[in-house]
């Protein structure tokens, strides 16, 4: 269970990461890689 918990967290930040453009954006979309992070644990 935590190992697919974990390879979605990190799918999701590569994908994240990857779609940002400016340092803003990097700041929106790691906040929102660390909330769906925490949706999944919960």
């Amino acid at each position: 269970m935590k190992k697919s918990v974990a390879i979605a967290i990190l799918a999701l930040s590569v994908a994240t990461l990857s779609a940002c453009a400016t340092v803003k954006g990097l700041g929106r979309d790691i906040e929102s890689v660390g909330q769906a992070g925490e949706e999944a644990i919960n």
